[in-house]
């Protein structure tokens, strides 16, 4: 029997966040984009805070799709300065968990395996832990394998006011089988999903009751 429990945690925002924090500004009320302004309106923003996603402004769109009425501030991108945040935020991790027990999927997300813990208890412990050292937010997906972690954090935490979702395979079947569009799903893109859709199936319960082979066939 498998008593693992798989935490995975997303810093919130990160690198705009961590330009809000640099500036005592609050991601959540500062509207922000991270882009080099040096490129001009065909820039990318490679992050913008909770505040002026809210607005519609995706953090990987272009400077020249933020709608002109938005006041923001434009934070060119330090990458050594968001690597020393990523490096004290893993220091933070060992001090709860070992590393061999610790994968660093980017700079801003890591799935952490633990045995016989409270596994909410201790991911509002470091998330707090984080916050507290280096005012980032931290959203947490706690999962009985790393899929269910990784769909917890994109799907349930994102929505949560503790920012922490949970998800076991009774959970699974009950929130995310039938959820829509299915590309909010880990892994599938729009051409995954329009594969899926010539099939008839537009959600993971589709695919779950979908023949193997077939999709095997298809998909590899």
């Amino acid at each position: 029997m498998n008593n693992k429990i798989y935490l995975c945690i997303d810093l919130k925002s990160f690198y705009a966040s961590v330009e809000c924090v640099e500036r005592g500004l609050d991601p959540f009320e500062i509207n922000l984009v991270v882009a080099d302004p040096t490129r001009g309106g065909g820039a990318i923003t490679l992050a913008a805070t909770p505040a002026i996603k809210k607005l519609g402004v995706s953090s990987r769109g272009r400077i020249y799709e933020i709608p002109k009425g938005i006041e923001y501030i434009t934070a060119p991108p330090r990458m050594t300065l968001y690597m020393k945040y990523a490096s004290k935020i893993y220091s933070i991790f060992l001090k709860f968990i070992s590393s061999d027990d610790i994968h660093v999927y980017s700079i801003d997300e890591s799935y952490l395996s633990l045995y016989n813990m409270n596994a909410k208890q201790l991911a509002k412990t470091i998330i707090d832990e984080i916050y507290n050292i280096t005012g980032i937010t931290a959203t947490v997906g706690i999962g009985t394998n790393l899929f269910l972690a990784k769909v917890a954090l994109d799907i349930t935490a994102k929505h949560a006011k503790d920012f922490m979702g949970y998800l076991d395979e009774d959970l699974f079947k009950q929130l995310i089988w039938h959820h829509k569009p299915i590309t909010d799903i880990w892994m599938i893109g729009p051409g995954t999903a329009n594969r899926l859709s010539m099939l008839g199936i537009n959600d993971l319960y589709g695919v779950a009751h979908y023949p193997e082979k077939i999709l095997y066939k298809l998909f590899g």
